[in-house]
C-alpha cells in the first residue's frame, strides 16, 4: 500500500471487534510513531496503551462513546512532557503528539486496522485511571482496533478551496 492509499483508506472508526491486536502489528503501530518528526527532535510524546479490558472500559467510560471506544483492541493515551512553545507561539505538544498520532493511524490502516481520535474526554480522571503524572499533558486519545464498520468518508473541499501559492487568497 503507498502512503496515499493509506491516507485514503483511513477514517474515523466507529464500531470494532472485541479481538486483541496482535503483538507485532502494535511494535510496528509504534515504531512509525517513534520514527515521526518533532520539533528540535525532542520526541516529547508519550504512550500508554491500555489494552488490560477493565482499564479499557474505565478509559472509554470517560470518552463521549464509551460503548464504541470500550470495544478497541487498545485505547492509546498520547502525552507529551514538554510545555516548550516556539518562536512561532504555538505548543510543541500538541504538535508534535498530532503528527506521531496521525503516524500511528497511517500504519495502523497499513496492517487491517482502524483508529478513531478521541478528543472529547476526561483528562484528569484518565490521569487518575492510569497514573499519569499531574505535569505531562494527555493531548489525545486514540481507539485502535480491528473494524467492525465500514468506513464513511466524509466530503473534501476541492483543492482550490484550501490551497493558495504566494499570498492569501480565499
Amino acid at each position: 500500500m503507498t502512503v496515499l492509499e493509506a491516507i485514503r483508506r483511513r477514517y474515523s472508526c466507529r464500531a470494532y471487534q472485541d479481538r486483541a491486536i496482535e503483538q507485532e502489528k502494535l511494535e510496528q503501530v509504534f515504531e512509525a510513531a517513534r520514527l515521526a518528526p518533532s520539533a528540535m527532535n525532542t520526541q516529547d510524546w508519550r504512550f500508554v496503551v491500555v489494552a488490560d479490558k477493565e482499564k479499557k472500559r474505565q478509559v472509554a467510560d470517560t470518552t463521549n462513546r464509551s460503548e464504541v471506544f470500550g470495544k478497541a483492541g487498545v485505547i492509546i493515551a498520547a502525552c507529551s512532557n514538554s510545555d516548550h512553545v516556539m518562536r512561532c507561539g504555538q505548543a510543541i505538544g500538541p504538535i508534535d503528539v498530532a503528527i506521531a498520532l496521525e503516524h500511528i493511524a497511517l500504519q495502523a490502516t497499513d496492517l487491517g486496522l482502524a483508529t478513531c481520535w478521541i478528543g472529547s474526554f476526561y483528562a484528569d480522571k484518565v490521569k487518575a485511571i492510569l497514573d499519569i503524572p499531574a505535569d505531562i499533558a494527555i493531548i489525545e486519545l486514540m481507539a485502535v482496533g480491528y473494524p467492525a464498520d465500514e468506513p464513511k468518508k466524509p466530503e473534501r473541499k476541492a483543492i482550490e478551496k484550501i490551497l493558495c501559492y504566494d499570498k492569501w487568497e480565499f
